[in-house]
């Protein structure tokens, strides 16, 4: 008796081959950043550079889909970008309390268990819980992101709508120029929507490199046959990676000079023990 090969049936109207849309989004990451650590005069990179986000959005929302356990999934991307902060800070000039994308991109994942999970209402006040923190906090991204997601979310289960949501997306977030404001001395970027001020100028909107993430959106709506499987390793650890060896790139003086006095150093150090015994 022929066997057939089992089909799986797509739970989203997009593209749900993840892992060419992580390669491809690893890919552009990495040109961002070195777009902004190393080369910052070409912006042709940080423009090529909106289109990662999208793309890992769009992979937490089909992650979603398939996960078994959301906060596993979760758990997986707090502790990734854990790890990943010095090397953020490291690379791209940030403080501590500049946070990288991963909160966001947990942020968003949290919206979409509460949604999913329906508890006590989980599905109205965990996706508003989930923006508090990008009020108080500087994070890659930050509240956009999360709002990406939840976009994309909800027009999974139809290509038309994905399109015609992640455009109007696009259009406000090229648009939309952050400022800040203060709610009771805290500082709100959200809030703040200056070209609103001046909207005679509409051609402005090509200048602005956040709508350039409308670059992407081929790769979320155009469903892609078969589906690359790529180690979980990779899809984590790239940007923790990529961002270490920036860094040390960028560093490389110091680093150099370092290593040339380690030795003298070491034998200060050594002696000092000695001196204690």
């Amino acid at each position: 008796m022929e066997q057939t090969e089992k089909r799986i049936v797509p739970r989203t109207a997009g593209n749900e081959n993840t892992g060419v849309i992580k390669l491809i989004a690893i890919a552009f990451m990495i040109v961002d950043h070195v777009g902004a650590a190393l080369f910052p005069q070409y912006k042709i990179l940080r423009i090529l550079g909106r289109i990662p986000m999208p793309l890992f959005c769009w992979g937490i929302v089909v992650g979603a889909e398939y996960s078994r356990n959301l906060w596993k999934y979760l758990l997986r991307i707090a502790l990734v970008g854990i790890l990943a902060q010095p090397c953020f800070m490291l690379a791209l000039k940030h403080g501590f309390m500049d946070w990288n994308v991963f909160p966001t991109l947990g942020l968003g994942l949290l919206a979409i268990a509460g949604i999913r999970w329906r508890r006590w209402g989980s599905q109205i006040w965990l996706p508003i819980l989930a923006f508090v923190p990008t009020l108080f906090f500087n994070m890659d991204y930050g509240w956009t992101g999360v709002a990406l997601i939840l976009v994309l979310y909800a027009c999974r289960k139809n290509r038309g709508a994905l399109a015609a949501g992640f455009t109007a997306y696009c259009l406000f977030w090229g648009l939309y120029y952050g400022a800040y404001r203060e709610i009771l001395g805290v500082s709100a970027q959200m809030l703040t929507v200056p070209w609103m001020q001046n909207l005679g100028d509409v051609t402005r909107l090509l200048m602005f490199v956040e709508f350039w993430a409308i670059l992407s959106l081929p790769l979320i709506v155009i469903p892609m046959k078969g589906h690359l499987r790529i180690p979980k390793w990779i899809g984590y650890g790239a940007y923790p990676a990529h961002l270490l060896v920036i860094g040390v790139i960028r560093h490389w003086a110091e680093i150099s000079k370092w290593l040339t006095e380690f030795p003298q150093h070491w034998a200060e150090f050594t002696a000092w023990l000695q001196g204690l015994m």
